[in-house]
């Protein structure tokens, strides 16, 4: 009998395939190779950008050093040898620490602001001229403007994930409320409900998948503004971490780090997508 495989068992093939597709072109593209050219190449660079002699120098890892760098960094990510030495875990935490105090900052002044729009077009066509001056306006040109109000590195960096993290949870949330069911509406005027009991009976939950999506958006954008901050701002974090390896001509701990940086996006975007599954409305 021949075996029927799922959508899901094919497409976890197919995954497979492809990254192996991948690893066979990575460990191709990095054969060491003989030229007239490597003779050129200075010995203490080809050391620091991970090759072993000008001979045989490659300035990308192979694989095989890239695998070796996930296991020693994940062996040990909460070690601590000083300002400039930190493990991965440590890093990590700083950036998400930042992340979520930014993310938890917009969702208070964005949630109940985009309450209040969408539940009044007057308020709407007051306050939308500020939001579409603003929403374009990247998140890092507020970063000078930061650092000298504030003058803390940290707490300007979490000042721009607040930043950039506003505009779609305020967006959403208005568009979720004002596309609320009228006849859900009417119900609740005829059965003279209060005000905050329509709102957390009637109109959050059914605005809550699309202020879901909102929030999803926003800590994609935050995650990904903040390796660009503690770029700028040093000191600590994911960001830092890729600029001082950078620095240091380390390719291959920049390569872990943007994997790492990839794989905490993915967490948290997947995190979002359960819970926007489990507030989804079903007709």
């Amino acid at each position: 009998m021949k075996m029927k495989l799922s959508l899901s068992q094919k497409a976890g093939l197919l995954s497979v395939g492809l990254f192996a597709v991948l690893l066979l072109v990575w460990q191709l593209a990095t054969l060491p190779e003989a030229s007239t050219a490597a003779a050129n190449v200075d010995p203490e660079y080809a050391a620091l950008m991970g090759g072993g002699t000008a001979s045989t120098a490659s300035s990308f890892p192979t694989p095989a050093a890239m695998a070796q760098t996930v296991w020693d960094k994940l062996s040990d990510p909460f070690y601590d040898n000083g300002p400039n030495d930190k493990g991965i875990g440590i890093q990590l935490a700083y950036s998400l620490a930042r992340v979520l105090g930014g993310f938890l900052l917009a969702a208070v002044v964005a949630i109940p602001l985009g309450f209040a729009i969408g539940n009044s077009r007057v308020f709407y066509q007051a306050v939308n001229p500020y939001v579409q001056l603003l929403k374009p306006i990247s998140p890092l040109a507020w970063m000078p403007l930061a650092l000298y109000t504030i003058k803390d590195a940290s707490a300007s960096a979490i000042f721009v994930i607040f930043i950039c993290s506003l505009w779609p949870m305020l967006i959403n949330t208005a568009h979720g409320v004002a596309n609320v069911k009228k006849d859900w509406l009417d119900v609740s005027r005829t059965l003279e409900v209060n005000p905050l009991r329509k709102a957390f009976r009637v109109i959050l939950p059914a605005a809550a998948p699309t202020i879901l999506t909102g929030m999803r958006i926003s800590m994609g954008i935050a995650w990904l503004v903040i390796v660009a901050a503690e770029m700028l701002v040093g000191g600590t974090g994911i960001g830092y971490f890729v600029w001082n390896e950078w620095n240091n001509l380390s390719i291959t701990n920049v390569l872990f780090a943007i994997f790492m940086i990839g794989v905490v996006g993915m967490a948290l975007d997947s995190l979002f997508g359960v819970l926007g599954k489990r507030v989804a409305y079903q007709e």
